[in-house]
């Protein structure tokens, strides 16, 4: 397994496995892919990550800036997205770890992420990568009329922000 930047080339399959994820109605409130000029304008450019298996997109992880505020500029939100044929194969572990490594290097100090309580892989993830579960937002959204809860979990940098 092979972590890489994110290109534009990657994004035919980033965009497949988000479509896989948003099927699983567990993943995300959104019912369909944005474009890739839409996708690449809301992603920070330089926190993108691609796992490769033989050449191979496996998964895919990036961050969203919370606030275009510039006290929340070391504040962001986490996507971790796992092809359904390599789940449970510790490609979303390498894609956080990497996403939280670089993203200390580039002095954001608050990861986080907000999780439907059914996914429980992904809660799990985000525990053993130094989450921890901070709120709970009941009925933050509705899909297909029912209303979703979400666990809203966050990581504090140890290192970045401290100056």
């Amino acid at each position: 397994m092979e972590i890489i930047e994110m290109t534009p080339d990657h994004w035919e399959s980033v965009r497949d496995i988000y479509l896989q994820g948003i099927a699983t109605k567990n993943a995300t409130l959104q019912t369909g892919a944005p474009s890739w000029e839409e996708w690449d304008r809301e992603h920070l450019s330089s926190l993108r990550f691609v796992s490769l298996i033989d050449n191979v997109v496996a998964g895919w992880a990036a961050l969203t800036p919370v606030s275009g505020r510039c006290v929340y500029a070391g504040v962001n939100e986490v996507s971790v997205y796992v092809h359904e044929d390599y789940r449970g194969k510790g490609v979303g572990a390498q894609l956080l770890a990497q996403l939280i490594s670089d993203s200390e290097k580039q002095n954001i100090w608050t990861l986080q992420s907000g999780i439907f309580p059914e996914n429980k892989a992904s809660i799990a993830l985000h525990e053993k990568n130094g989450f921890r579960t901070v709120g709970y937002r009941e009925k933050i959204g509705k899909m297909e009329g029912t209303w979703r809860d979400v666990v809203l979990m966050e990581r504090r940098s140890s290192i970045a922000g401290q100056e």
